[in-house]
């Protein structure tokens, strides 16, 4: 259990339910079809448990059989939810102009982020010419402490409690050049609170380099991100800052409240 969620309340915890979302977060770290045996053994169950939950979600849409009849996949009844969440989310709604503008403005890839503690979330994400096939995709997750747009959101916060989440973070490197010191990410977590937003080079895919801005409510709470994303082979780290951080800033205070 995701120790952000808080204690389970026993009384009012289904732990059916629990499973079932279990047999299907799987996909998450095994991005293929999978066997009942390989379900069940990724979500911590039994074989028996897995069949009758798998075959309920396939008999609803949220699974489907690979073809040849290779294993089970996430069904696409699942992207209807997706479509159900960014179409009652009122930041997603409020920041689709603002993205397209930004887009246009910098013919970069832009993103909106969504801030979750330990990591954020890619709800809207508008591609340029040249990118990696899951880094188009929303609801990407990745850890907050390695992202432009994570550490953007941690300088808002205290700063106990910025390291409080990056302490309570899995720090496994994406690439060589990520950063999992927690002082050496507090320092760029004090430099974007500085700057007013955070860059990472490399610090996810080689050869990228972004700079997100937070996105805030309340006076200050981080609830997303906007990032500028680009390539190594066409800018200059410094270029890049100078060229894109202001736009991303700009963007940024358009959708905060």
């Amino acid at each position: 259990m995701d120790q952000e969620k808080g204690q389970v309340d026993e009384r009012l915890f289904l732990r059916s339910v629990a499973r079932a979302l279990q047999v299907l977060e799987v996909f998450g770290e095994h991005p293929h079809p999978l066997s009942l045996r390989d379900m069940a053994q990724a979500a911590g169950i039994d074989k028996s448990a897995a069949q009758r939950i798998a075959q309920t979600l396939l008999t609803l849409g949220y699974l489907e059989k690979a073809a040849n009849d290779a294993g089970l996949l996430p069904g696409k009844k699942l992207l209807d939810r997706s479509f159900d969440y960014l179409r009652t989310n009122p930041l997603v709604e409020r920041a689709t102009p603002v993205l397209l503008s930004l887009r246009e403005a910098t013919g970069e890839r832009v993103d909106l982020s969504l801030f979750d503690r330990t990591s954020i979330v890619y709800a809207l994400r508008l591609q340029s010419k040249r990118e990696t096939f899951f880094a188009t995709l929303a609801g990407r997750r990745i850890p907050t402490f390695l992202s432009a747009g994570g550490r953007s959101c941690l300088s808002c916060l205290d700063e106990k409690v910025a390291r409080d989440i990056i302490m309570r973070t899995d720090r496994e490197p994406r690439t060589s050049k990520t950063l999992t010191d927690p002082d050496a990410i507090m320092k760029k977590v004090a430099k974007a609170r500085d700057d007013g937003y955070a860059c990472a080079v490399e610090e996810t895919m080689i050869g990228e380099v972004v700079v997100g801005a937070a996105v805030t409510r309340n006076g200050g709470t981080p609830v997303g991100a906007i990032h500028v994303a680009g390539s190594l082979s066409e800018w200059g780290e410094q270029d890049f800052r100078r060229r894109f951080a202001p736009l991303a800033i700009e963007a940024a205070r358009a959708l905060s409240v």
